[in-house]
């Protein structure tokens, strides 16, 4: 990863003018560092620490994260941090190599669920990234993470630890919801079609087949054989709505559902939250606007 190398070399000549871990609002807090990868995770984190820490994001709203370049400003922020939170499964490999210079303890919020594997593609065999998207595997984030911060600052533990709960608490009403949504939905239009195969978790806890042009954004865009495949789903299953996510080029989908008849949603969230005035500005307002978007568009 070359990228990743030149931010190393460069970050090092930096570190030694700039403040580690500090950017320019927040150079004078005092309270430990949580640096998480991308901005989805960083919101999970952020509710459950509450004020008892900083909790910063390396990329911003909108960027796509799996194919993100570090800085060599990661790099300095990387070094200063109390706390370095990844997803793992490959989405932001591309931090690996500056946390091995970190001293701080590194949590990988994956390692607490049970992948479901790509099966087809660039990327078959491996996990699925994804996991957070469905509301019983963010729930898993979040314990992780309430473990994790509680040990950074073991005098709020009891808070923490009330802050997951009630987080976790809302992820199960949002799943409940879906579950029960989809269960009125007309059998043939329960299947979920969108660009990338961001939502194998989600459509498994809530009974949907699912049907993607790719299965990681990474891996470039659809093939010849899986657009035709997708475009026959929808055509058969007569499916009402077919979904991209919202850092995804929407051109294909549309094409195919202009062609079917049916609607095109192009808002879904997955990778990143939204700017404050957009339907996703946190982690839970993330669930809860896919939520009810597949609900209403699954719905006719």
């Amino acid at each position: 990863m070359a990228g990743v190398a030149a931010a190393i070399a460069v970050g090092l000549a930096l570190s030694g003018c700039a403040t580690p871990g500090a950017s320019a609002e927040s150079a004078g807090d005092q309270r430990p560092l949580v640096l998480a990868t991308f901005t989805v995770i960083a919101d999970i984190a952020r509710e459950v620490a509450g004020d008892a820490a900083r909790v910063e994001s390396l990329t911003r709203v909108g960027v796509e994260v799996h194919d993100y370049e570090p800085t060599p400003g990661d790099l300095v922020r990387t070094e200063g941090a109390d706390l370095v939170v990844t997803n793992g499964w490959g989405i932001d490999e591309w931090l690996l190599t500056l946390v091995e210079r970190a001293d701080a303890p590194h949590v990988v919020l994956s390692d607490a669920v049970e992948p479901i594997p790509i099966e087809s593609g660039h990327y078959s065999g491996s996990p699925n990234a994804h996991a957070w998207v469905a509301p019983s595997e963010g729930a898993r984030y979040v314990e992780a993470l309430r473990v994790a911060i509680g040990d950074l600052v073991p005098a709020e533990r009891a808070a923490v630890d009330a802050r997951a709960a009630a987080l976790t608490a809302r992820l199960d009403a949002l799943g409940a919801r879906l579950r029960a949504g989809v269960a009125r939905l007309p059998e043939r239009h329960r299947v979920l079609v969108t660009c990338e195969g961001a939502f194998s978790y989600l459509a498994r806890d809530a009974g949907l087949d699912e049907a993607s042009l790719w299965p990681v954004n990474a891996g470039g865009q659809g093939t010849p054989q899986s657009i035709a495949e997708v475009a026959a789903i929808v055509e058969e299953r007569q499916v009402p709505t077919v979904f991209c996510e919202s850092t995804t080029h929407p051109g294909t989908q549309e094409q195919i559902a202009r062609e079917a008849g049916a609607r095109f949603d192009g808002s879904l969230h997955v990778d990143s939250l939204s700017t404050a005035d957009g339907p996703a500005p946190t982690y839970l307002a993330l669930i809860e606007h896919d939520v009810d978007a597949i609900l209403e568009g699954l719905g006719g």
